[in-house]
């Protein structure tokens, strides 16, 4: 039997360790290829809007941003906008680069700043849209608009659409130009669920809330149901949708589109579709704000010249 000489072994051995090193340089090349580093990312500032309380606001898109900024290799970071009148003032002095737009927002955005809606979440019962509702006490004794006469009425903000354009519209197409002198009082409440809290409390005879928000505390609290009733309401208007910025870079534009779109079909999308409330992300378009544009034209807003501000 005959044995490799030493100098084959020591050949053999050069070999090894020239593949080694190769293999090392490679690894070390595909790791300067992929940013794993996140400081290194760009930053992508999303806006949110005030429809809840901030805290949990952030909170439930958290989970989102955190999954397209590993899907897109970019810091998406959310910014709560405290106010919905000056909507279109803090997108562009926040330098955003994007908002989950409500409807009337996204509306006022499209003509305003010219944004480009991306996508939107549909949900486990393929909706797409929201609604405005119309809410009073159960003991209210008010079933239809002559019962409002003289009562006290809150809505969100002049800058929504269920909590202030569409009541506005209910009001118009019942024969109410001036809802102010029709009603006792009317206010603010400044969200969603601060209206919803005002009638619990019974600051307000009736509030004007978005359909989504209210299903939400009713399934975290029972007095929601048990002392409140939905009077009417209103028709359908697109759920919040991102919306980016005109001149935003188009391959990031596609990227978080792409990513949106798909995150239905990752396990881990998947499942935070389903603590956000979502079955999947579906396209969205300026064609889907045109009921907005009519009941804006039906009560004589002009959203390209409507500067509402509050402080």
């Amino acid at each position: 039997m005959s044995f490799p000489s030493a100098d084959l072994h020591r050949r053999i051995l050069s070999i090894a360790v020239l593949a080694l090193v190769a293999f090392a340089m490679g690894c070390a090349d595909q790791q300067d290829t992929e940013p794993e580093n996140r400081e290194s990312w760009p930053t992508i500032r999303i806006g949110l809007i005030p429809e809840r309380n901030i805290f949990s606001q952030k909170q439930r898109y958290q989970p989102i941003a955190e999954y397209l900024s590993e899907r897109v290799h970019a810091n998406v970071e959310l910014v709560v906008l405290s106010r919905y009148g000056n909507i279109i003032e803090n997108f562009v002095s926040n330098r955003l680069d994007g908002a989950f737009f409500g409807s009337f927002t996204g509306a006022l955005a499209h003509r305003k700043l010219h944004v480009e809606a991306i996508a939107r979440p549909e949900y486990p019962d393929g909706t797409s849209t929201y609604h405005g509702l119309l809410l009073v006490r159960k003991d209210s004794g008010i079933t239809d608009i002559e019962d409002m006469r003289g009562k006290r009425f809150a809505f969100v903000d002049k800058a929504t659409t269920a909590g202030y354009l569409l009541p506005l519209y209910y009001f118009k197409t019942h024969g109410i130009d001036d809802p102010e002198s029709f009603l006792k009082e009317t206010y603010f409440a400044g969200t969603h669920d601060g209206v919803i809290n005002d009638l619990l409390e019974r600051k307000t005879d009736i509030g004007a809330a978005k359909n989504t928000v209210f299903a939400a505390l009713v399934a975290k609290n029972p007095r929601v149901s048990e002392e409140l009733t939905i009077l009417t309401r209103s028709p359908d208007v697109p759920e919040n949708a991102l919306c980016v910025r005109a001149d935003l870079d188009e391959s990031i534009k596609n990227d978080l589109r792409i990513e949106l779109l798909s995150m239905d079909q990752n396990k881990i999308g998947k499942q935070i579709l389903s603590e956000f409330g979502a079955a999947r992300f579906i396209d969205t378009t300026e064609a889907d704000y045109n009921a907005v544009f009519e009941y804006a034209d039906t009560i004589g807003l002009d959203l390209e010249t409507y500067d509402y501000l509050n402080f």
